[in-house]
């Protein structure tokens, strides 16, 4: 089995796991961009939960093996066929690009994020079943169902045929006792590691199944701002909310929603789907303070965006009590999570 340092420091061992590049949504959604294909430096970040500058000096210090499996700076005509065809809305003069590829290769050299970390472990617990499945068995791109695992038939045999007969053999055997007892420790070793080796990816799974459903945010993010509006409005209907109507557009006074949570305070809601890219800053959320609690007087004020907020943005809507719904915590929401304020 590849060790996690070898991976780490190994470029030959990174590139012959490349194109496992479906456990990226096993650990975390990855929202690609309208071409459906790549993401930008931010939204990288964004998923691997680090800095831009931390993604970027990764970049920096293994940009040719990033290239070679698929970053890209697109400028001048590219770059404006680029923005043309997806729609991205963007003034700087160039734009780098991760292909699904690419992003894999990331999580295979980012040393500082939990995330990037969790990908290496599901992919080596990927590449040891590939290796070790027979080959009439084999589904390299994906794992098999628990009850199918060779580790578990292993496990079963060293531990009801091979130790009771290590045990048998040292009972009736003088001159080489010693040597069968080392060697039955040694395959109840094996026998423990399977073990373990078994629960670590019951827990992988078991965490995979409770995530989102893949691609919820590519979904929101093809919507448009109306039918993004009727979503959010259902999401609050779910979690018991009523007199629940939309009514953004023009005279909604800045705000999209409006109803009452299920234990009877006023609520509103202002809906923003903006490219992940994006962010929401300090002036949109003064706005919707304003609307919020001078207009509508609202006792639970929800700010839901398909983007990440500024800290300054955060920070002033947590001084004005309003609640603000980030793109990771709107990508929890619409898989069952409850917002914790309506509760």
């Amino acid at each position: 089995m590849i060790n996690e340092s070898a991976l780490l420091e190994s470029q030959s061992l990174r590139g012959s796991v490349l194109d496992r590049t479906n456990v990226l949504d096993r650990v975390k959604v990855l929202s690609l961009l309208p071409d459906g294909m790549h993401v930008t430096t931010a939204m990288a970040a964004a998923y691997f939960e680090v800095a831009v500058k931390t993604l970027e000096s990764v970049v920096e210090d293994h940009r040719a093996e990033l290239e070679a499996s698929g970053y890209q700076v697109l400028t001048g005509t590219r770059l404006a066929l680029f923005k043309r065809a997806s729609g991205i809305q963007s003034r700087s003069k160039a734009l780098a690009l991760f292909s699904r590829r690419a992003v894999l290769n990331v999580a295979m050299l980012l040393r500082d994020s939990e995330v990037a970390r969790q990908v290496r472990v599901y992919l080596l617990d990927m590449e040891y079943l590939a290796r070790t499945q027979p080959v009439e068995n084999s589904a390299p791109t994906d794992l098999p169902d628990l009850d199918d695992r060779i580790d578990q038939r292993i496990t079963h045999i060293l531990g009801k045929t091979v130790v009771p007969m290590f045990n048998a053999l040292i009972e009736t055997s003088g001159e080489h006792r010693a040597e069968l007892i080392a060697l039955r420790t040694g395959v109840q070793r094996i026998e423990r590691r399977l073990h373990q080796h078994h629960s670590r990816l019951k827990r992988l799974e078991g965490i995979r199944d409770d995530r989102p459903t893949i691609g919820v945010m590519a979904a929101m993010d093809a919507m448009n701002g109306r039918t993004f509006e009727r979503h959010v409005a259902k999401l609050l209907i779910r979690d018991g909310c009523t007199n629940v109507v939309v009514q953004g557009g023009h005279g909604d006074r800045g705000v999209d929603i409006i109803g009452i949570t299920a234990d009877g305070r006023r609520l509103v809601v202002q809906c923003k789907r903006f490219a992940p890219y994006l962010n929401i800053t300090s002036p949109e959320i003064q706005r919707f303070i304003g609307a919020a609690k001078v207009l509508y007087s609202a006792d639970v004020a929800l700010y839901v965006a398909t983007c990440p907020f500024t800290p300054e943005a955060l920070s002033i809507a947590d001084e004005a009590g309003i609640t603000a719904v980030h793109r990771g915590a709107l990508e929890e929401w619409s898989a069952g999570e409850p917002l914790r304020i309506l509760e």
